[in-house]
């Protein structure tokens, strides 16, 4: 089975959503939970899409994806440090997720033919 390497990115930016909080210095904060807990949802649906090459666990990454995004604005962040990592963790999630469809579809199409 082939691994994208889109599906070991998001992993790591997985990883990375986890312990953000204590490299940048909001893990004292009440809405450092958004992201424990979406970086283990990331995290854990990357690892599915290691080891599936199905898009289900892309879809769910993708909206994952832009809660984090959002989730400065909806939980009223005030850190302008945690405001771009929730930004950029987002788009890159949503990106490499949107990415990972994409090859799925094509992979898809190819074995069709």
């Amino acid at each position: 089975m082939k691994k994208r390497v889109q599906d070991w990115i998001t992993l790591i930016i997985g990883i990375w959503l986890i312990l953000s909080p204590w490299f940048i210095g909001y893990a004292h904060m009440g809405h450092a939970w958004n992201s424990y807990l979406f970086g283990a949802l990331v995290t854990i649906f990357s690892v599915f899409a290691l080891y599936d090459r199905k898009a289900w666990e892309e879809w769910i990454n993708m909206v994952i994806g832009l809660w984090i995004f959002i989730s400065p604005w909806v939980l009223g962040m005030v850190s302008i440090n945690v405001m771009w990592n929730h930004w950029i963790v987002g788009i890159m999630t949503v990106l490499m997720s949107a990415l990972s469809v994409r090859e799925v579809q094509r992979q898809s199409k190819i074995e069709a033919a």
